[in-house]
């Protein structure tokens, strides 16, 4: 009798975090998407998809809330809370705080809110597009840590410490793979 050997797997039931279009090719989408694209310098329309299933749910939670009554339990605690985090990432502002204007966000409440616009918008980029770059190659940093990822959502609290990341070359870092190399050909230029 030989061992049996299980293998182990990790099954993980992810579901997706963006919906199609139900019509592919209806005009006036496609130029309201290619716009905002072009508008909040994103790599393809997925990441619009992203936002909008985010909000479509969002949205729905909050319909479904209003059918319940005014004093129900229910309403009254999952209303904060969905409020409350809206408010945290500075989608809904102080003086629109009620279910019926979560109805009414739109897709660049939560566009303006991502990393990558908000350097733009704190002038450490020269272009939207410029702005992905830097983030990319891990020259910002959110609260002094380290971010890489375009998507993430800047909260409130931290919105003011957007930076460049204090080990980047930009930051005051070492210096690149790339000024290093032509800092050693100038020292074997200088010495012969």
């Amino acid at each position: 009798h030989g061992l049996k050997i299980f293998k182990m797997r990790n099954y993980r039931n992810c579901s997706k975090t963006y919906r199609t279009p139900r019509r592919p090719f209806e005009k006036e989408r496609l130029d309201s998407e290619l716009k905002l694209v072009g508008e909040y310098g994103l790599r393809n329309k997925k990441e619009v998809w992203k936002v909008q299933l985010i909000l479509s749910k969002i949205r729905a939670s909050a319909r479904i809330l209003l059918t319940l009554p005014e004093n129900d339990y229910r309403r009254i605690i999952q209303g904060k809370t969905l409020i409350k985090r809206l408010r945290k990432f500075g989608i809904l502002e102080e003086e629109k705080q009620t279910l019926d204007n979560v109805l009414s966000l739109k897709i660049q409440d939560f566009l303006e809110r991502r990393l990558q616009t908000l350097v733009f918008k704190t002038k450490l980029s020269e272009s939207i597009h410029h702005a992905r770059v830097l983030i990319r190659q891990r020259h910002i940093s959110v609260n002094s840590q380290l971010v890489d990822v375009p998507s993430f959502m800047v909260g409130l609290k931290t919105q003011n410490s957007i930076s460049l990341f204090s080990k980047s070359p930009l930051g005051g870092g070492l210096p690149g793979r790339v000024r290093r190399k032509t800092l050693k050909q100038e020292i074997r230029n200088n010495t012969e």
